[in-house]
């Protein structure tokens, strides 16, 4: 191994020059940061700048480079030197545009820019540059489960791009709910008529296609490993079990429709011809085949009126019945509503609604059932009674007089709505779900210590973010597609399975090279331990929010890098500091903590140490300063992977070292997280909250520790809670600390 040599590169561009002493920041990375090389740069990231940097590195033998500059979030690609470990140091964003041009300022400002030129010195210094893991899968098939629209569209995608794929169905064919559907709603110009599904193609494509190798009636009994190298044991009719290798997964399973039966009060059950969506296109199928207008399922009569219910079972605040709008089911009833107006305009179709919502087709759909004489009632249905032939459908009229109206319909179809088809929820104990009456169902059947199945979302779909991380899921290199991720129709289903195909095509390309997947994708530092210090507590394990962390046989932390997320949430959970990663470590962060000249306790200059989330805290702050947004100039931010891998060491040794308060900025947690790494906000506000026994016995107020959750939206709040906490603090004193430091 090379021996370390390190270079800070100072930058005077985007008005650093002129708001910074640069002689000053050089001489604290050359006495103070102990850099062995030193140099200002007019504009660093110029190819001049940058191939300064290069020839230092092959003619200096540079090791480990600390940048002054701008945030590490700009000019990546101009900073990229893979050869040697690299801090930055935030001076322009972090620094000069947060805080006011004037002469008053100017001494906070450099003060500032000097402690963060420091603490990248002091980082880079604890950091290697990650060599990569060795033990990689080399895998790139893909696995699809579910040969529904969404599950056909990921296999017929990832072969397009040149990847085999590996397609397990559970029925005797392809096509899933999209193959039992008369006709599809219209997602392209013009927005006027039903339209073919395409499904029949589809099918046609796979089974011509050598890059697909399909699996019908067939499950999957056992799913092991991790990106690269899963092992799939796939149960087949015949009850032999077939083996397959892959690379990633997605999970495509699909949903079914919520049971009429329970909707009793809506003729759910009671009657032939009080039918769910999917009811009337098997109707319409079966129609279409004797070439005859669909007939009233009781008895075969001619149909004069139909009645579409709305949000029949959804959208439900009482607890019974299904919370959410599943999303396509106006649409729906306009395209059924069509199916009898285009045989027969005679026919009295009405679509009861509270809220008509067509997406992905504006008005146009809309607009094109009411010329063809579709009716649109705006009500609130009561009641459906069925009787000898047809039913009676109550409602209240909420458009023509606020009161309550009945009319007669010789077939009544209530949109029901998707549930996920998602497999067992890890929430359920093994031994809570015997005792159940109907077993849940596994789809995956993973090795995972946390589960069989993929989390799930509170409402039974698959865990995912429909902002931050689309597709993703706590099972990396796993991914969800499709009416199991959320409900939508046939076109989102097609493009979110499109989506899911390319992430998962970017997992077993970065587990061949070690790298790790979204959103640390290409880092190439896991995570190692200190064997000898190791207590067997176990945290690491029940904390990892990904399943990473097994136990060996002596009950010690077994790291399955290629499902690791770089998060450093176990790093975080570990409470003697064992764990750690090259380039990111309980020293690089308390190295850059201790860094800081810690004013005496009579220069009223407090400290502030913030933590700062990577993913949203951080940039909301560069956004700020890109807004000029100004700040306290007394805060030392430092961003972290994730407020998961905070420990609570760097809390205890910044109180010690006389900083006078202590932010934490993540993501927001609970139901509705927006967490990168799902559970890491949720756990440090966990660890936090028992930070109090310790500041008592430090002798110190509550307050001088705070977390907040944050979005990278909060571009203007974030800079108030920084001076809102700076006033607090200058409210309850300095530390009484400082003087012991």
């Amino acid at each position: 191994m090379s021996e370390m040599k390190t270079a800070a590169y100072i930058c005077k561009g985007c008005g650093l020059g002129e708001r910074l002493d640069a002689a000053q920041l050089s001489k604290v990375a050359q006495k103070e940061g102990k850099a062995n090389l030193v140099r200002e740069h007019d504009f660093l990231c110029s190819a001049a700048g940058v191939q300064m940097i290069r020839d230092d590195i092959e003619k200096e033998a540079v090791t480990h480079v600390a940048i002054a500059a701008c945030s590490r979030r700009a000019k990546a690609e101009a900073f990229w030197f893979p050869t040697v470990a690299m801090a930055r140091a935030n001076l322009r964003e972090g620094v000069i545009w947060s805080q006011p041009d004037t002469d008053e300022a100017r001494e906070g400002t450099q003060e500032m820019a000097d402690d963060y030129v420091r603490m990248a010195c002091a980082e880079v210094k604890r950091m290697k540059l990650p060599a990569g893991n060795t033990e990689t899968g080399h895998n790139k098939r893909l696995l699809v489960v579910g040969g529904g629209v969404s599950g056909m569209t990921a296999a017929i995608e990832a072969s397009n791009t040149g990847y085999q794929v590996v397609l397990v169905e559970k029925s005797g064919s392809l096509g899933g709910w999209g193959a039992r559907l008369w006709k599809r709603i219209p997602f392209q110009e013009p927005l006027k008529d039903p339209v073919e599904t395409g499904v029949t193609d589809m099918i046609d494509r796979i089974g011509a296609d050598p890059n697909i190798k399909v699996y019908l009636n067939a499950t999957l009994a056992k799913t092991t490993g991790a990106p690269g190298r899963f092992a799939a044991e796939i149960a087949v009719e015949s009850g032999s079990v077939a083996m397959e290798e892959v690379g990633a997964i997605v999970q495509a399973s699909g949903f079914g429709t919520y049971d009429i039966a329970e909707l009793p009060e809506l003729g759910g059950g009671k009657s032939p011809d009080v039918v769910d969506q999917a009811g009337l296109e098997k109707l319409a199928v079966e129609a279409a085949a004797r070439g005859q207008p669909i007939r009233r399922p009781s008895d075969g009569g001619e149909i004069r009126t139909v009645a579409f219910v709305q949000c029949a079972g959804q959208r439900d605040d009482t607890g019974r019945h299904l919370p959410y709008c599943s999303g396509f089911c106006c649409s729906t009833s306009i395209k059924q509503a069509m199916y009898f107006k285009d045989v027969n305009p005679a026919v009295d179709t009405v679509v009861i609604y509270t809220d008509l919502r067509v997406p992905g087709s504006g008005e146009d759909f809309y607009r094109s059932g009411q010329e063809k004489g579709v009716t649109f009632t705006k009500g609130k249905v009561t009641g459906v009674e069925p009787g000898s032939k047809g039913c009676t459908v109550k409602f209240h009229d909420l458009i023509l007089n606020d009161k309550d109206a009945a009319i007669q319909a010789d077939l009544v179809v209530l949109a029901t709505g998707q549930v996920p088809n998602s497999g067992v929820n890890v929430d359920i104990p093994e031994e809570e779900a015997a005792k159940m009456e109907v077993k849940p169902v596994s789809i995956l059947n993973l090795d995972y210590r946390q589960g069989r199945d993929l989390p799930q979302l509170r409402h039974g779909f698959t865990d995912s973010h429909f902002i931050c991380f689309p597709y993703e899921t706590r099972r990396t290199g796993i991914y969800a597609a499709g009416p199991v991720r959320r409900p939508m129709d046939m076109a989102q289903a097609v493009e979110d399975a499109t989506g899911a195909t390319l992430k998962a095509i970017q997992a077993v390309e970065n587990a061949e090279l070690g790298r790790a997947a979204h959103p640390r994708s290409g880092d190439l530092s896991f995570p190692s331990f200190r064997r000898d210090g190791c207590t067997q507590c176990k945290r690491c394990t029940v904390e990892c929010p990904f399943g990473a962390i097994d136990e060996d046989e002596q009950r010690y932390p077994l790291f399955n890098e290629s499902r690791c997320r770089r998060c450093g949430t176990c790093m975080g959970a570990c409470p003697v500091r064992v764990i750690s990663f090259e380039n990111y470590s309980v020293d690089t962060v308390g190295s850059q903590i201790k860094a800081v000249d810690m004013p005496d306790e009579f220069s009223e200059k407090p400290r502030i140490l913030l933590l700062a989330c990577e993913n949203d805290a951080y940039p909301a702050l560069d956004m700020a300063g890109m807004n000029r947004i100004q700040y306290s100039a007394f805060v030392r931010v430092i961003p972290v992977r994730c407020l998961g891998s905070v420990n609570t060491i760097w809390i205890t040794d910044a109180l010690n070292s006389g900083y006078d308060g202590v932010m934490l900025m993540g993501c927001k947690h609970g139901d509705e997280y927006q967490c990168h790494f799902v559970k890491g906000s949720e756990l440090a506000n966990y660890r936090m909250s028992k930070i109090d026994d310790t500041l008592k016995q430090l002798a110190l107020e509550t307050e001088r520790v705070a977390t907040y959750e944050v979005a990278i939206t909060d571009i203007e709040r974030v800079p108030q809670l920084i001076n809102n906490y700076a006033a607090k603090i200058n409210e309850i004193g300095l530390s009484p600390l400082k003087g012991f430091a």
